[in-house]
């Protein structure tokens, strides 16, 4: 640019960004760099390259993940009792236990140099989801080891010697760990840990070695209560300079056997009357030497990177893991029962309250599995997408909480009763864990996505960040004037594209595909355009005080978070050959992620303290107003209806649901009622054919208005035993069960005999 145009544009502006927005700080920008930019990058771009969506790898298990998911993982799920677990033991049987070590389900991350099964982080989530529809307790027991832990810490920074000593220990179950980072002052905010470790000069193994003091107070640690080895994140200071000129090194990791001296393992938390172990860990006056510290003396101070990393990594993983499960749940059961639970003489999934909630739950469903395997995806890949783990995180757990309470719902009384016919109580209990670890929902939501997104993902914002941090004021102009035009140019291209889409309804924008998913994709190049202008017009005119406008920066984010959500769909869609009948679940997710991102955006720009600002972003992005609708309430019933319809489609879009074959599996009995009424449906159209031609009575006992069909030969023998057989296993499937007085003798559970004398007795 002119020496002119530098002092008459870019200077000033120079001047303003350093003004309105203030350097990053160290952990900010730990926080920004530890984590890469993937398709949330191009979401931000306003013009998102679908080619590179499509040409991302079909999420696909290797043989060997197979055959373990056939094997091992259906074994498990056989052993599993979650009620006795729950309500009984409250804990896992030790056959359960020992099961998990010997099979390795520990340590499905780390590599087979050392022992572990080194899966990818879709069969990772595969695993985790198949555990959680048969048991919540054992699904979080399992993935805590394999998310953020010691091993992964290790696998990542560990020095050869802590890796040759603790990884092949770890594998085997030898050891078993538990990760200590948050405590009573420091939950979300891990920065914030007062827990200490001062460097000093201490006895170790009969001699004075180099190391740290350390005293802790941990509380929420999974495994804690039963881990031979812990890692511990700790602020690390060195008052004497030992180590060098830094006092304050900062957020360290080090791994500690739990048998070490001062070493107090408490006792154990109650996380809503789930069986997995939990508890608290304390330390006081404990010495350890310089090299227990993860990575070594060199990792000294990079606890907080560390962490991060691995954090973004888990949370992609483990905690949509159990949102998906819930989904593939839900649909599965919440079909069934729907069709095998009579109200005046129908099946309550034919009345539209009842279908809309379960459309919305099928719908929802297809948008969980395809959001898990596009975030496994980005993981399996070797990217670290920061931002799209969080965005994974927050909006998958609420998802599964909105339908798992139209489950609730439908299910009515039976989804309140605990026992084992219950399959539904142990997600319901579920839901707030996933919802409050590895960074509460709320941080996530208002500080995290956009937070970090809008300066992470924008094609240029973190670099005039950084010319703006820049000590040489005169190369950070130079940096800052080659970017500030390209930023320019950027901004007001994806304003006029984003206002010629508006104005045409997008009928006129590119897509990478014809037919009727064109016109998703269309929208979703529209809505990123509005999402980059937004995203550019916030960091202007609210600069530094964005952080601290969390509603703002929430609604912005939850923008990004619904665009690369139905990214997620149209890829799954794509992936898996376009099928036709999948057509109204893509539609159903889509439609329904337009409308929430739009909705955001407007409320975002309603809420503005600009109001000029939000009055021109409207102007220029809606200007004929919000036309994203909701789902319509066609789709909606079809969806529903294919939900009660047994078949290949169904397992498909449930595959991840345990059905177990016992006689009293609580799902298997409920899939086997499903299937045996569906299968006299044209017989009982016969029964009510004959009802309207007044030969059997409209009400009375089933028996008895048969035996009336048989007399008039609308029904032959053998269909009228069919119908018997059919209901009574109906019967059985939509009971709750009954207990004792004192709650000690479950005194039916599926189980047929039971059932029967019940029903003699009523």
């Amino acid at each position: 640019m002119s020496v002119i145009t530098k002092k008459l544009i870019s200077q000033p502006a120079f001047n303003l960004f350093k003004k309105v927005l203030p350097p990053l700080s160290a952990t900010e920008r730990e926080a920004m760099e530890a984590g890469g930019v993937w398709w949330d990058g191009e979401l931000f771009s306003g013009n998102p390259d679908f080619n590179t969506l499509h040409n991302y790898p079909k999420p696909t298990l290797t043989a060997e993940e197979q055959n373990f998911i056939e094997n091992q993982l259906e074994t498990l799920l056989s052993m599993l009792d979650d009620h006795k677990a729950v309500k009984e033991d409250r804990d896992l049987p030790p056959e359960v236990w020992e099961y998990l070590k010997k099979e390795r389900f520990f340590s499905l991350i780390i590599s087979k140099e050392y022992g572990g099964r080194a899966f990818s982080a879709l069969a990772n989530s595969t695993i985790v989801s198949k555990i959680a529809t048969r048991s919540m307790s054992a699904a979080i027991t399992v993935m805590v080891p394999n998310s953020l832990g010691p091993g992964e810490l290790l696998s990542h920074y560990g020095t050869q010697a802590q890796k040759d000593y603790w990884l092949p220990r770890l594998a085997d179950g030898t050891d078993t760990p538990c990760f200590a980072l948050t405590g009573p002052e420091a939950g979300s905010d891990a920065g914030g840990i007062p827990d200490t470790g001062v460097v000093c000069y201490g006895e170790h193994q009969g001699e004075e070695v180099l190391g740290i003091r350390l005293n802790w107070n941990k509380r929420y640690i999974t495994l804690a209560p039963i881990a031979t080895v812990m890692g511990l994140a700790f602020k690390m200071l060195d008052p004497d300079g030992l180590l060098g000129d830094n006092k304050n090194v900062g957020i360290t990791c080090a791994l500690i056997p739990t048998d070490h001296p001062g070493v107090v393992i408490g006792e154990r938390h109650d996380p809503l009357h789930l069986a997995f172990m939990n508890g608290t860990i304390q330390g006081q006056d404990v010495f350890i030497p310089m090299d227990w510290l993860i990575g070594g003396a060199n990792y000294a101070g990079k606890g907080w990177r560390m962490l991060v990393e691995c954090l973004s990594a888990g949370r992609g993983i483990s905690l949509p893991a159990l949102g998906t499960a819930i989904g593939h749940l839900t649909a599965r059961t919440t079909g069934a029962y729907a069709y095998v639970r009579k109200q005046f003489g129908m099946s309550i999934g034919k009345f539209e309250g009842v279908a809309e909630a379960l459309g919305r739950i099928g719908g929802l469903n297809y948008l969980l599995e395809a959001s898990r395997t596009l975030t496994t995806t980005s993981l399996d890949m070797g990217q670290k997408p920061g931002i799209v783990t969080a965005i994974a995180k927050y909006h998958m757990t609420e998802i599964s909480r909105t339908i798992l309470n139209d489950s609730m719902d439908i299910h009515a009384g039976r989804a309140i009763q605990c026992g084992p016919m219950n399959y539904l109580s142990s997600a319901y209990l579920g839901v707030p864990v996933a919802i409050t670890v590895e960074g509460a929902n709320i941080l996530t939501r208002n500080l995290m996505i956009f937070g970090q997104g809008a300066t992470r993902c924008h094609p240029y914002v973190f670099q005039e960040m950084e010319a703006a941090a820049n000590p040489d004021h005169q190369a950070g102009l130079e940096a800052f004037d080659n970017l500030l035009f390209k930023h320019i140019g950027h901004a007001t291209k994806n304003s006029i594209g984003g206002l010629f889409a508006a104005l045409t309804g997008s009928a006129l924008t590119s897509s990478p595909v014809s037919g009727e998913t064109a016109r998703h994709y269309k929208n979703l190049k529209r809505l990123s355009k509005a999402l980059a202008v937004s995203a550019d017009f916030a960091m202007l005119t609210l600069g530094g005080e964005l952080k601290r406008k969390e509603l703002i920066s929430a609604r912005l984010g939850d923008g990004l978070a619904y665009l690369y959500l139905a990214s997620a769909v149209l890829k799954k869609y794509q992936d898996e050959g376009s099928r036709a009948e999948e057509r109204d679940f893509v539609d159903y997710a889509v439609d329904y992620c337009f409308h929430h991102a739009a909705k955001s955006l407007n409320e975002a720009y309603r809420n503005f303290p600009s109001g000029f600002a939000g009055k021109t972003l409207k102007t220029l992005l809606f200007p004929i107003g919000n036309h994203f609708k909701l789902p319509s309430d066609d789709v909606t019933l079809r969806i529903a209806n294919k939900l009660m319809v047994p078949g290949e489609m169904r397992d498909r879009l449930t595959h991840l649901c345990y059905v177990g074959a016992a006689e009293d599996d609580n799902v298997g009995l409920m899939d086997r009622a499903f299937v045996a009424m569906y299968g006299v449906r044209d017989l009982e159209k016969k029964l009510l054919a004959g009802v309207k031609a007044g030969k059997v009575a409209r009400k009375g006992l089933l028996a008895d208005r048969l035996a009336q069909a048989l007399k008039e030969n609308i029904l032959s023998q053998e269909e009228v035993d069919k119908i018997l057989e059919a209901d009574a296993l109906r019967y059985r499937a939509i009971q709750v069960d009954h207990f004792s007085h004192d709650m000690k003798t479950t005194l039916t559970n599926g189980d047929p005999q039971k059932q029967k004398a019940l029903a003699n007795a009523s």
